[in-house]
């Protein structure tokens, strides 16, 4: 099939890979434009950006889909379809009937839960269970769209947003191949979306503090779900100054203080009932650490109180 790439960060390149091994031709790979990055502030393509010219496509880094030119472009690309996976900008109708057969997308969440920006953090914040990757026909309405192929996965009590994104990301890479060939040959059963809907609301600095007076399976969960970003975070005073401190791994754990107070040396932070264990953190600047080295290298008194955000 003669196909457009739409897609922005590393969870989106296996998807890519994919077609690209199925032997589809891939005319355009559409990706959000380089953003500064690093203490340079240095220019760097996104990873899709970077993989699609590795294997020599034609990228396509438009501020705006929007703009005429930006949709005169897509619709003189002649597509029979239009695979999308985390690109991060809407697409007009304009652009949605362009292609053939239409644009697809690629979701991380069981459809309607978890519509929008950041269904799986949103998923492991909530303590869900399970998740899926699900291939969708793209309309107008903000993941709305009718389900076409969906594989079921579990959320492991140890899943960070990383590591379940890593595994829904080759996961739903697979399905591409069966997906478009139903496509193609006018086989795909489209299913309507069914049951509650949920949305996945961007994640802000000020949501990311962690709140010590919820239960410990709540901060754990909160925890795992923000890691590696935008990473909770919360504050210690430290020399007369506040210190911003992320939690990147946690585990729930026996204990009891009062919510924020540091009761163990290995990091082990009461909550509203139960505690966390800080297996890894990280002080703004340095590197990450296992809870036990930063305690080690930044003195932190047991009984220490940490910051907490006010609850909703």
């Amino acid at each position: 099939m003669r196909l457009a790439f739409m897609g922005t960060p590393e969870f989106a390149v296996p998807s890519l890979a994919e077609l690209i091994a199925a032997g589809h031709e891939i005319v355009a790979v559409y990706s959000q434009p380089p953003r500064p990055k690093g203490r340079g502030q240095k220019l760097t393509p996104s990873p899709v950006h970077a993989f699609a010219e590795s294997m020599g496509l034609p990228v396509f880094t438009p501020d705006s889909m929007k703009s005429d030119e930006a949709i005169e472009t897509f619709k003189s690309l002649d597509l029979d379809a239009a695979i999308v996976v985390a690109y991060g900008q809407i697409l007009k109708t304009e652009v949605l009937e362009a292609p053939r057969l239409g644009c697809f997308n690629l979701h991380g969440s069981m459809l309607p839960r978890w519509r929008g920006a950041a269904p799986i953090q949103r998923a492991i914040m909530a303590g869900d269970k399970q998740t899926a990757v699900q291939v969708m026909r793209m309309s107008e309405g903000l993941d709305e769209g009718a389900i076409i192929l969906s594989e079921v996965l579990d959320i492991y009590p140890t899943d960070t947003a990383a590591s379940l994104s890593e595994r829904m990301s080759h996961t739903g890479a697979a399905l591409w191949s069966r997906a478009l060939a139903a496509i193609e040959r006018g086989g795909a059963q489209e299913v309507e979306q069914v049951g509650e809907v949920t949305y996945a609301k961007k994640i802000t600095s000020a949501e990311a503090q962690i709140d010590w007076t919820r239960p410990a399976a709540e901060v754990d969960a909160h925890i795992r779900g923000l890691s590696p970003f935008p990473g909770a975070w919360f504050e210690v005073e430290h020399d007369g100054q506040p210190v911003r401190i992320k939690a990147l791994l946690s585990e729930v754990v026996d204990g009891s203080g009062q919510p924020g107070e540091l009761i163990g040396q290995d990091l082990t932070i009461a909550c509203g009932t139960g505690a966390v264990r800080l297996i890894r953190a990280q002080r703004a600047g340095k590197a990450q650490q296992s809870g036990t080295e930063l305690l080690n290298g930044f003195k932190i008194e047991t009984g220490s109180l940490f910051s907490s955000a006010q609850r909703a």
